[in-house]
């Protein structure tokens, strides 16, 4: 049997910092804990929800929480910053106020651009599922997607379909690989990311890891992760004791 962690979860807390940053007690984590998932599935569903066919839907890379006693801070990740934001606001406003009806407390919706979305893998995940749904080729789509991550910078692509591909009457299994994916060595930023593409011959599941450089030497590709300077100088702190 195959024991499969998630990467970015197996290197959360050691090399990476955690998605919701927050203090409880034991009577409140819990609440709390379930309240953040809700967040990020009220997000997820109503920014990527097909209001207008001409409408750009926002592509989110991550949904980071923090939380202090007055209010909650939301930072949404995202490749079009622009379609969350709208014009002068406006859709912001109004996810702000729907998030507050919905929690019930003062929250502050914040937005981060990702510069390199070719190398990011949840976005990479969710560009692949938009095509499947289009009924373009599986492999030519597969092959791409991970050409353009190898030339924006990544050093390695794994890229994982499972499914009824090409509409085939049995559901398999697709993978493909380029460059190196080290998953057990934590000192390699290794992302991860994960969508469904809805086909009228049924949902395919789209799993992708890019190899985005190592925290230790300061070779990393992503240009978002404002806190992976922290967590080098922290590292080598580490060793020097």
């Amino acid at each position: 049997m195959g024991q499969k962690v998630r990467p970015t979860g197996f290197r959360t807390g050691i090399m990476r910092p955690w998605r919701s940053t927050w203090y409880a007690s034991k009577q409140d984590f819990s609440e709390l804990l379930i309240e953040d998932a809700t967040i990020r599935q009220f997000i997820h569903k109503y920014l990527t929800a097909k209001k207008d066919r001409k409408e750009q839907r926002p592509a989110i890379s991550d949904i980071r929480i923090e939380r202090t006693r007055e209010r909650v801070t939301v930072v949404v990740t995202s490749s079009r910053v622009g379609a969350i934001i709208g014009k002068k606001g406006e859709k912001i406003d109004r996810l702000t106020k729907e998030l507050e009806r919905l929690t019930r407390r003062h929250i502050e919706v914040k937005t981060v651009e990702v510069t390199r979305p070719e190398i990011d893998p949840q976005l990479i995940s969710e560009d692949v599922a938009e095509q499947l749904e289009r009924r373009a080729s599986f492999r030519r789509t597969m092959k791409q997607a991970m050409q353009r991550a190898m030339e924006g910078g990544a050093k390695g692509v794994r890229l994982q379909l499972s499914g009824r591909l090409g509409g085939s009457e049995m559901a398999r299994c697709e993978k493909s690989m380029e460059g190196s994916i080290p998953l057990s060595t934590l000192r390699c930023k290794v992302e991860y990311g994960f969508c469904e593409a809805s086909t009228p011959q049924g949902n395919i599941g789209i799993k992708v890891w890019v190899n985005q450089g190592d925290y230790l030497t300061g070779d990393i590709a992503d240009a978002t992760d404002a806190q992976a300077g922290q967590v080098q100088k922290k590292s080598a702190r580490r060793r020097t004791r």
